[in-house]
């Protein structure tokens, strides 16, 4: 009993930052299922949303300043769908990856620029940034919701890819793009529709993950994208519940780390465990064996 007292916040910080990977890694699992492309500027498209919400609450109040970030963040994500991908849709698989590193470097350049490469302290979120008291162990309320706002969420996102118009186009471009470019589906919109989604729940889990974690600083999406993206590969790539379980499992085995005083060694971990997740079974544990056609 004990042991659970003291371990206790570990394990709820493990399951929140756990939701928040979930939030981040369900971007990069829809965008490969359906380009085979992994947006590597995923995690700066989640720092961005940061950076809005800590200059949108220095001039408006509170329940304008998120609705404004969620609408900007999901903008510049079709933007960045629009302007660095869209346009190399028929090059080859490496210019469309280049083309995503450049994103990435140049969103992380002009948070430099605009930051000064100073930590932005982000604003406390009423309710969501109170303390409470959960069996003994104090924590922030965002603690307690992330993994329930995380469920509800996919919940959410998989009965719109099962029950509606939108969700069925994503599902058969996801299986066969070009088969589904001749049936008549307007694949463009079906891509931006998915760069949309990942940038919403991008946005939402910044707001939970910098409510925990204060500092925003240019490269702070980098890590948390990192991981997200490890967190898809465990689950199995182009598997939505997989990158859900699979973010859950690295944000708990990270913060288990951490509480057995091996902080050192908590990102290493991840990486680690990705490698011996593609030695085992390169295709995720969730993931579909891709049968080539000869």
């Amino acid at each position: 009993m004990e042991w659970i007292n003291q371990n206790l916040p570990y394990l709820m910080a493990g399951i929140s930052v756990g939701g928040q990977y979930a939030l981040i890694a369900i971007g990069y699992t829809m965008v490969y299922g359906i380009l085979r492309l992994i947006n590597f500027a995923h995690g700066d498209i989640f720092m961005v949303a940061g950076l809005i919400m800590v200059y949108a609450m220095t001039v408006m109040p509170i329940y304008v300043a998120i609705p404004l970030m969620i609408i900007l963040t999901v903008l510049l994500g079709f933007l960045v769908e629009r302007v660095a991908y869209k346009p190399l849709r028929s090059a080859p698989r490496m210019s469309i990856m280049i083309s995503a590193i450049g994103v990435s470097y140049l969103l992380q350049n002009l948070a430099l620029y605009v930051t000064g490469g100073l930590s932005q302290q982000y604003p406390p979120i009423p309710w969501l940034s109170d303390t409470i008291t959960v069996f003994g162990a104090t924590t922030k309320r965002v603690t307690v919701i992330t993994p329930v706002l995380t469920i509800i969420l996919v919940l959410a996102l998989v009965a719109l890819i099962k029950y509606t118009k939108i969700g069925m186009a994503m599902r058969a471009a996801s299986r066969d793009f070009e088969t589904s470019q001749l049936m008549g589906i307007k694949i463009n919109s079906v891509i931006s529709m998915t760069f949309i989604i990942g940038s919403f729940l991008a946005a939402i889990g910044s707001m939970l993950f910098f409510t925990n974690y204060t500092g925003v600083t240019p490269t702070a999406g980098a890590m948390p994208g990192l991981k997200a993206f490890v967190a898809a590969v465990f689950g199995g790539i182009g598997s939505i519940p997989g990158a859900v379980i699979g973010a859950f499992i690295i944000g708990i085995c990270e913060n288990i780390i951490k509480g057995l005083g091996w902080t050192t060694f908590s990102d290493a971990f991840t990486f680690a465990l990705l490698i011996v997740v593609l030695i085992a079974k390169p295709t995720g544990l969730f993931g579909e064996k891709v049968i080539d056609k000869v």
